[in-house]
């Protein structure tokens, strides 16, 4: 998260009134920042990672956990240790320091008051060794984070924290029912105190006209009420008008219901974010990409539980969406279209809708059918020189409302600036972002990977993240194709939800990424990164549909090795490894990177648990457990305590947890 901008934020009817306007000056800054950098160049990738923590405090007389809503006074912690000053400091929203070349880690606020995101001090770059760094730097930023905390107080990466919105969940605790939230399950107080956050929440709910509405399925277990009506659900409350929601069916059965958007944009995630070398590249990887998301974010589920509630689902990715989901009625096409000008079929958090890259295989057939754009505004980008595909994209985003404007921003358009394009841009929250170069700093076209779950470790964490850099080589060196129809990748988001996906479900992804001038063999055997392929590929011809077919993340992951011709998908590790098996790597720095690869190798083939699992099963074995799908509060402190030993100890020599790192004599059946 960036630097939060100060002013008077506007209350929803008068920021509708400034909708259009906005979303005209947003459309001018863009073309401001096109002209300018249209033909930007970068020497080499550069990328960098997003952690984020959750602050708890554990009670270990009474067994219990809290989220620590503390964030203010961590940052500020941080910000005022000499130490740290004199080394160019490590808190850039409150401190302006000079950056030294060893550059600390970086901590920024969340929305959540009871989170941090922690980033690297400067952007990695593609060399070996800055690979092999990313682990100590995230074990360094977890350090840092701890030692200016309260000594039973602990950053852990968990995706939620595994109570919140129950009653005495919060330290401090405050009363629920709130002006801005309204929610009956967490305070206002839980968010961000800048006037940005609140502000988001209000105006999101006063949009839609009612709040939020988040169910997710309940885990039905052996002991669970059925039909399950959740107990917590309070429907006398009646301090708001919103809270006639309930009683118009807006806690589902079968359902664990929640009511803000805290429950969603409280959630941790991984991010990467990738520099380009000119916008050509940026757009290619974009593009490559997106397919890989909902893959990702099945291999890496680790969010089965809401609310005190197990669930029926694996991740975290449809609560937020429906968590900041500002769709009236109309947009929802609940009511025939009135006052609003369009039935959007997905959240402002949602799935990718759009392919960007100018590239002869792209085909017309790969694209969404159901895009919505603003014919308007794609006109004027295009008229402003922006081709049609990237001027569809930003059209498409554009058929949003800004949610928050402060008033000052509406005394004059300066193109200098980019305040109007983010309060568009940073408010659509897809799975890919496709991020221009700001005008005030040395920076490239990025590229934001954005669908994968927080890991509970750092290792995994840094595995992750390193496998994404390694397929964006590959990408880029073999120059693959991994395009399939986009409506094919929503429906994939929609099956990764699925618990245990990522051993019991397919999913759609192209059968052979090579382009036509290359045979099957060049994995392993390419003979160099960046080497001269010639021209483009000609457009594919034949059925879309022989292009693609469901496999199962296995299959995508290690290749389908199971077929005697090569006609199989070859897997991206193997791509993987043909990239490496491509440059001069020395043993020492290939076999390092060959342990993070075996994690992802064996999360996909089952031999070792998601976090997801490896939490369902810690509940479901524990002595208090009833199995009735309800995690207690002395589970939730054991899970808790559990999660921060095993940021320790990574399962070694048998130890807790192990299950998500050390193969067991047999492979993990799948159930």
């Amino acid at each position: 998260m960036g630097l939060l901008a100060l002013g008077t934020p506007l209350d929803w009817p008068e920021a509708k009134k400034n909708a259009a306007l906005v979303r005209k000056w947003g459309i001018e800054q863009l073309l401001a920042i096109w002209n300018r950098a249209k033909g930007k160049e970068r020497d080499a990738l550069l990328w960098g990672d997003e952690i984020e923590y959750l602050v708890v405090v554990l009670d270990d007389k009474n067994r219990r956990v809290k989220l620590s809503l503390r964030q203010a006074d961590i940052l500020e912690a941080l910000a005022r240790d000499e130490a740290l000053q004199d080394k160019g400091g490590c808190v850039p929203d409150l401190q302006d320091l000079p950056r030294k070349h060893d550059a600390l880690p970086t901590f920024h606020p969340e929305f959540g008051r009871f989170m941090l995101e922690a980033t690297p001090g400067k952007p990695w770059g593609i060399g070996f060794k800055d690979l092999l760094d990313v682990e100590p730097n995230m074990k360094w930023r977890r350090i840092i984070a701890k030692d200016h905390m309260e000594a039973n107080e602990y950053p852990i990466t968990l995706t939620t924290f595994p109570r919140l919105g129950t009653k005495d969940s919060l330290f401090p605790d405050y009363p629920v029912s709130g002006e801005k939230l309204r929610s009956q399950f967490v305070p206002d107080e839980i968010a961000n105190p800048h006037i940005r956050f609140p502000t988001l929440a209000a105006n999101i709910r006063t949009r839609r006209g009612r709040k939020v509405e988040i169910n997710v399925p309940v885990f039905k277990d052996e002991n669970t009420s059925w039909p399950f009506k959740d107990p917590t659900v309070n429907y006398d409350l009646q301090r708001w008008p919103e809270d006639a929601d309930v009683r118009n069916g807006a806690a589902k059965d079968n359902h664990i219901y929640m009511d803000a958007m805290a429950f969603g944009m409280g959630s941790c995630c991984l991010q990467i974010t990738f520099q380009a070398k000119n916008i050509t590249e940026g757009r290619t990887l974009y593009d490559q990409l997106s397919p890989l998301g909902p893959i990702m974010l099945a291999l890496t589920a680790a969010t089965p539980i809401y609310k005190g509630f197990l669930a029926d689902t694996d991740v975290r990715w449809n609560q937020i969406s429906r968590a900041v989901d500002d769709r009236t009625p109309e947009e929802l096409g609940e009511k025939p279209l009135e006052h609003d000008r369009w039935v959007l079929p997905k959240s402002r958090y949602a799935s990718n809708s759009t392919y960007i890259a100018q590239d002869p295989r792209l085909r017309k057939e790969y694209l969404d059918p159901d895009l919505v754009v603003d014919e308007d505004l794609k006109k004027r980008l295009i008229d402003g020189g922006m081709d049609d595909l990237l001027a569809t994209h930003f059209a498409h985003l554009f058929i949003r409302d800004p949610i928050v404007i402060f008033s000052e921003d509406l005394q004059e358009l300066d193109l200098n600036k980019t305040d109007h394009f983010e309060n568009l841009q940073s408010t659509n929250w897809q799975h890919m972002r496709f991020k221009p170069p700001p005008p005030d700093k040395d920076t490239g076209w990025r590229v934001e990977f954005r669908p994968m779950e927080i890991q509970i470790t750092d290792f995994e964490n840094a595995a992750f993240s390193i496998f994404i850099v390694l397929v964006t080589r590959a990408i880029l060196s073999f120059d693959l194709n991994f395009y399939i129809p986009i409506p094919k990748t929503t429906a994939n988001m929609k099956t990764a939800h699925a618990r245990d996906a990522v051993l019991n479900e397919k999913f759609y992804f192209r059968k052979d990424p090579f382009p036509p001038r290359l045979t099957r063999t060049p994995v392993g055997t390419h003979s160099g990164p960046g080497s001269p392929l010639g021209s483009r590929p000609p457009t594919p011809v034949g059925p879309v549909d022989d292009e693609y077919e469901l496999m199962t993340v296995d299959e995508i992951i290690n290749g389908q090795t199971q077929r005697t011709d090569e006609s199989g998908f070859p897997g991206l590790i193997p791509l993987v490894e043909s990239y490496l098996n491509s440059v001069n790597v020395d043993v020492e720095t290939r076999c390092n990177l060959a342990r993070y690869l075996d994690l992802i190798r064996s999360r996909a083939n089952g031999s070792l648990w998601t976090a997801s699992k490896w939490i369902r099963e810690y509940v479901r074995n524990h002595p208090d457990y009833k199995r009735d799908s309800v995690v207690s509060e002395g589970i939730a402190y054991d899970l808790v305590k559990a999660t921060e030993d095993i940021t320790h100890s990574e399962g070694k020599s048998g130890t807790i947890g192990h299950e998500m790192f050390r193969k067991a004599s047999k492979k993990q059946h799948r159930t």
